[in-house]
């Protein structure tokens, strides 16, 4: 793989100064909450004014090499090194986290939940904003496995702490799903380890350098380990994304945390298992991808499916949303089946695309609980009527959630099941075919369930218990300011997709004409001329 070896101090500096944020407020007392609440967020805007620098720095027309490279020795008697690079797949995704912290961390200035400690909450998110960025910038296997993991102990304390009656269950529940399917994932990164051989030389390469892996492409390694392997990396991304049937996790966890940590988890969190896909399964291990294809593209359709049917027969608004993000996940994981170059940056496209639109989603939602009392959809209504600009915005991203052309849900959705047409090398064409009318089928369902959503809680007059309660007002002016780029972005992005298109497409036809040369053919490119 191809690298421009310049500014490697960004990286570490994005990755770690949340963290360095986090250490400072450890020397804070507890009590100065408004000094917790500015530092927190003064340190998630110097985050996201380092990410502003790496996108005008970035080198555009080099998107498919990694940039920032940095390259040293770490644990050296295991083989692991600090590796870190950033490139047109990655670049969207740090933007998304860099872009939703610190906007969590403006809502959170009047939403902290009970019990309080507002000290310990926002150093929670702190670190979880580490663990996102650095997951998304290894270039190491362990590396990776390290940030990877580090997410998963402030998200298990968000939701025990400030989660909601059953939150220990939840949270209890979300920790042992991603564990079991953490020791798989590190498992197969073993084997990686000490299989993969150099393909110029034959001599085995016992690295964990995930460029150097790429490169290998599975060379010395045979088919049927090949398939052991990469099916110890699909459960274990799979239980992170979460695809059907280790999906059981999400709607507890999201149903019972805080409006800040559902946030977090459907905009980014989620993102780690789909990119863990695009970036070590496929390209360490083509010959398995492509013989696991199928199986991915069916649990990709049964989770559109499932997941819009769980939707239409819930009653709480919190849990439909989250049934809804195993749907939206399931276009990300049809597109990334196909193995093509359109059907990858289709996923890359709808990883950002979900991550607004349902963040979106659930800050409404908390909105929602923390004036009505209650996500129960038959004891809401009317909210068009008593907080109009919260009911409209609350229209708005239901339509961009069903896949509304002009808004980003659409180009989230209809490229992935476009790529399902023409599938690469050997994967059956009939089949793949068949999983697009399925996911066809998913897009009508989702927006049954949106627009009844959106008729049972907005629509109508107020029921007899809120028609006079005082609690329940417009959108403040915190809101106002997290939200707003949100709303934006969901309009730019629906309008002028190649913003994203354009800097995932030379990376996602770089990493599958090394990885993909000698088993599929790659498909034609989203982006015309690319």
């Amino acid at each position: 793989m191809d690298t421009l070896d310049t500014n490697n101090w960004l990286p570490t500096l994005l990755v770690f100064a949340p963290l360095a944020g986090a250490l400072l407020m450890a020397l804070v007392p507890e009590k100065e909450e408004e000094t917790h609440k500015a530092l927190a967020l003064l340190t998630s805007l110097v985050t996201f004014g380092l990410a502003v620098f790496l996108f005008i720095d970035f080198d555009y027309d080099q998107s498919g090499a990694l940039q920032y490279l940095v390259d040293t020795d770490w644990i050296e008697v295991i083989g692991a090194g600090y590796t870190m690079g950033i490139d047109g797949m990655s670049l969207p995704l740090i933007g998304l986290t860099v872009l939703v912290m610190p906007l969590v961390f403006v809502y959170s200035w009047d939403h902290i939940p009970s019990p309080g400690n507002t000290k310990a909450f926002m150093m929670l998110m702190l670190i979880l904003e580490t663990g996102m960025i650095g997951t998304f910038v290894a270039q190491d296997l362990i590396l990776f496995f390290v940030f990877f993991e580090v997410v998963l102990l402030p998200m298990f304390f968000m939701i025990a702490v400030w989660g909601g009656e059953d939150r220990r269950y939840a949270s209890l529940k979300f920790f042992l799903y991603t564990l079991f399917g953490s020791a798989l994932m590190l498992l197969s990164f073993l084997a990686l380890f000490f299989l993969a051989k150099d393909p110029a030389t034959g001599e085995l390469l016992r690295t964990f350098n995930m460029p150097a892996l790429a490169d290998s492409a599975g060379e010395g390694i045979v088919r049927s380990t090949q398939l052991v392997i990469f099916g110890g990396m699909f459960i274990g991304f799979g239980v992170k994304v979460p695809i059907f049937p280790f999906h059981t996790w999400l709607p507890d966890a999201h149903t019972q945390a805080p409006t800040q940590g559902s946030v977090i988890l459907a905009a980014v969190l989620l993102k780690l298992g789909t990119y863990g896909f695009i970036r070590i399964a496929i390209p360490f291990l083509p010959e398995a991808a492509e013989a696991w294809a199928p199986v991915i593209g069916a649990v990709a359709v049964i989770g559109i499916i499932y997941g819009a049917l769980g939707c239409l027969a819930q009653t709480d608004m919190k849990r439909l949303i989250a049934f809804s993000s195993i749907a939206h996940m399931g276009f990300v994981m049809l597109g990334i089946a196909t193995l093509t170059d359109f059907g990858i940056n289709a996923a890359i496209y709808g990883m950002v695309a979900h991550g607004l639109i349902t963040g979106m989603l659930f800050f409404i939602a908390g909105s929602v609980k923390e004036r009505y009392h209650t996500l129960e959809i038959k004891r809401l209504g009317g909210m068009l009527v008593q907080a109009p600009r919260l009911g409209w915005i609350l229209g708005f991203v239901t339509m961009a959630s069903l896949g509304l052309p002009g808004l980003a849900g659409f180009w989230g959705e209809f490229p992935a099941i476009l790529s399902a047409y023409n599938p690469a090398g050997a994967i059956s064409e009939e089949l793949f075919r068949g999983y697009m009318v399925v996911a066809a089928i998913g897009t009508v369902l989702a927006a049954g369930y949106l627009l009844w959503l959106l008729q049972r809680t907005a629509m109508g007059e107020p029921s007899a218990e809120f028609a006079d309660d005082p609690n329940i007002t417009d959108v403040s002016t915190f809101e106002w300011v997290a939200w707003t780029p949100f709303l934006i972005l969901i309009v730019v992005f629906g309008v002028a997709p190649g913003l994203i298109f354009e800097v995932t497409d030379p990376a996602v036809v770089q990493s599958l004409n090394e990885c993909l040369k000698t088993t599929c053919e790659v498909g034609a490119s989203v982006v015309a001329g690319g």
